[in-house]
């Protein structure tokens, strides 16, 4: 592994442990890296839907009971994107570590942090408690949760893609993305089943608190799970030829940054419908009905099902056309979708299903090749980097502040302008795919 100054942490002591425990002398098995790579992404995205759920329902009303409830979740939501500022940030001090110390060690670290700052969440007091104080001590948890996000690349997703055959890299770049639809299914049964056991005024006192107890729990074992994977003798013969070894991020943008900017961009149109599906109609409906909580959950615990299909079906198209090809033919569907779905969340309960179930279904499909679509234009010197940071990128641009404006322009100039966001960003998916499709040639 990475060489370290005498008396550095390092985590090489625990590699290697688990690579006598563990770790196999012959070639490691893209099934195996399969499952740490699942497990390790359920984990975060449970930890992102908890707190996408609690930003909904919880918070509004908790850290900002002063104000009506639009102005309120709109504060959320501002606080929610403050972990996609804070996550680019954490990347380089991560990778400053992983270069110095080890994976083990950054992965550990970071793995932690989020898991703390998570935990943190369910002691939250409220605003009747400490007053202002209460917002701002969410922010900085938040703040925590989006600094330690950047340090959770641990480069299993480029192992598996390297472990795979060739023709099958298509089905093996959408394994990562089952992450999503697993930890949204899982957050949202859980904050279902304690809405319907709960009374109202018990939830708001402790029962949200629990699933940000489950999280942290959730995360020891994926660091355990990942931490053995990345001490298998397989990674570290890539680690060590550098085809998993972090460069300098100034020598990525220097060397390859279009390359960055076109795969930030690449993504757009599934990264911000990812959250026009899951966070912003939550928050919709339940400003505008009554009753919409636990019923709506109920739609996006189906819509999450229906998105897991979706996104294996990706890898098995992947294989036959290419997950470029797929990543295009899925934007021009969500620039399809865009014209008429988010007034569909205005038509009552049959087209609310029928906006969270078509909006999965597109949502599978392009978000299960949107992870690492330009990933193999980077060289192998600077492919963990780059792969990184891309993603690093692409969910600050696309999915960061989408709650926050969807819900600012629903509120503002209608559910119609929702769609012209989403159109917008199906263009910018088109036009990136299109420039690096030149670029190859």
């Amino acid at each position: 592994m990475a060489v370290t100054p005498a008396g550095a942490a390092s985590s090489t002591p625990l590699e290697r442990d688990a690579r006598l425990i563990n770790a196999r002398e012959h070639r490691i098995r893209p099934g195996e890296i399969a499952v740490g790579v699942i497990i390790g992404r359920s984990s975060e995205f449970f930890d992102f839907f908890v707190y996408a759920i609690a930003s909904a329902l919880v918070f509004p009303s908790l850290i900002f009971p002063y104000t009506d409830a639009l102005t309120g979740t709109l504060y959320s939501f501002a606080i929610f994107s403050l972990a996609f500022v804070a996550r680019p940030f954490g990347a380089l001090l991560f990778m400053r570590i992983d270069r110095r110390h080890g994976r083990g060690v950054k992965l550990t670290a970071a793995l932690f942090l989020l898991g703390g700052s998570t935990a943190a969440m369910a002691f939250l007091p409220g605003h009747e408690q400490v007053g202002s104080l209460a917002a701002i001590c969410l922010a900085v948890l938040r703040i925590g949760q989006g600094f330690a996000q950047g340090g959770t690349w641990d480069g299993l997703p480029a192992l598996l893609s390297l472990s795979a055959p060739r023709e099958r890299r298509g089905w093996f770049r959408m394994i990562p993305q089952l992450g999503a639809p697993i930890g949204m299914f899982v957050a949202s049964a859980l904050f279902a089943f304690l809405l319907s056991t709960l009374k109202p005024a018990d939830f708001l006192d402790w029962g949200w608190r629990y699933p940000f107890f489950v999280a942290f729990v959730i995360n020891v074992v994926a660091l355990f799970a990942r931490l053995r994977l990345i001490s298998t003798p397989e990674f570290t013969r890539l680690y060590e030829s550098r085809e998993l070894q972090p460069s300098p991020l100034s020598d990525l943008i220097r060397d390859e940054g279009r390359t960055v900017v076109l795969g930030a961009f690449a993504p757009l149109a599934s990264f911000a419908l990812f959250h026009l599906v899951t966070v912003f109609p939550l928050s919709w409906v339940v400003l505008t009905k009554s009753d919409a909580p636990l019923r709506f959950l109920v739609i996006e615990l189906v819509g999450a099902a229906i998105g897991l299909v979706t996104v294996a079906l990706s890898g098995v198209i992947a294989d036959r056309i290419g997950g470029r090809t797929v990543l295009a033919v899925s934007a021009v569907l969500i620039g399809a979708y865009s014209s008429f779905a988010p007034q569909l969340l205005g038509e009552g309960p049959a087209g609310e299903w029928t906006y969270v179930l078509l909006g999965f279904g597109l949502l599978g499909f392009a978000f299960g090749q949107s992870s690492g679509a330009l990933n193999g234009s980077f060289s192998s010197k600077h492919r963990y980097t780059g792969a990184g940071t891309t993603a690093t990128a692409a969910w600050f641009i696309g999915a960061g502040f989408a709650p926050l404006v969807a819900l600012l322009l629903a509120s503002t100039f209608g559910l119609r302008s929702v769609g012209v966001y989403l159109f917008s960003c199906a263009v910018c998916t088109l036009v990136a795919l299109a420039l690096n499709r030149v670029r190859r040639r």
